[in-house]
């Protein structure tokens, strides 16, 4: 099944930012301390440089709220107990826009506070065809370890050389695919069509998306279509205290260049 045909590029895009303060190997971490201030707020003033519309937290407690705010920006109180990101944004974006002014949503995970501001808008351009639903973004794999991490997402896409974007076919946990040539490792940063996000958020969890554990699975089992961008390097998630060590050395690093 195809995308509508009354599609058409979008033109009030949004950029919701999905927090909780649980997390298996890091609980808390949206108010991790990094320079001074939580890593929450560098990630809203990452989205907000990104500078393709009104930014705004959707958040799971009272306190991520209050850090946002303190900082001068938007947040919106969501249920505690969303099964993903994308259930809270899709929440969060019926509270703030009933009126379905804004036609884009940019989803921005919230543990991404060294990311570059010209990514969002690399997934968004991707709308421009009004036939995609789904942007997304991957990079080349250089690290030969990476290759067969199954905590590396791949992205298994269909590409002319050169191109610098194509059709998403599969992601997947596995090395794939074989042969010779580049893998892509998938940067979870999503620009949705809000009629994408809404039928996807709507739909049960789909076979391959719990065998994978790849929610993004269940949009390419219902036949949409996600488009591929591909970047330079996958931007520094923060997951695990090593992680976080390094997501400050690297902002204390840009802050003494300044």
């Amino acid at each position: 099944m195809t995308a509508p045909a009354e599609t058409r590029p979008p033109e009030s895009p949004i950029v919701l930012i999905p927090a909780r303060m649980a997390s298996r190997r890091l609980p808390g971490k949206p108010l991790a301390d990094i320079a001074g201030r939580p890593m929450i707020v560098h990630v809203l003033e990452r989205a907000q440089a990104a500078a393709i519309g009104p930014v705004v937290v959707a958040c799971a407690e009272r306190e991520i709220a209050d850090a946002v705010e303190a900082a001068g920006g938007h947040a919106v109180l969501t249920r505690a107990d969303h099964a993903s990101g994308s259930d809270r944004i899709f929440e969060a974006l019926q509270a703030i826009d009933p009126q379905s002014r804004h036609d884009a949503v940019v989803n921005l995970q919230g543990d991404l506070p060294t990311l570059e501001p010209a990514l969002p808008a690399r997934a968004l351009a991707l709308l421009a065809d009004s036939a995609v639903d789904v942007g997304t973004l991957a990079a080349e794999i250089a690290d030969p370890a990476e290759r067969a991490d199954p905590s590396v997402v791949k992205a298994v896409v269909s590409s002319t050389p050169g191109a610098g974007q194509g059709r998403a076919l599969y992601f997947t946990r596995a090395t794939a695919p074989a042969g010779e040539g580049p893998l892509w490792h998938h940067i979870g940063l999503y620009a949705y069509r809000r009629e994408a996000l809404a039928r996807f958020v709507a739909l049960p969890p789909s076979p391959l998306e719990r065998r994978e554990r790849l929610e993004q699975l269940r949009l390419l089992e219902q036949g949409m279509r996600i488009e591929v961008a591909f970047v330079d390097t996958v931007p520094l998630g923060v997951d695990t205290p090593a992680q976080l060590a390094r997501a400050r050395a690297l902002i204390q690093g840009e802050a003494s260049e300044t």
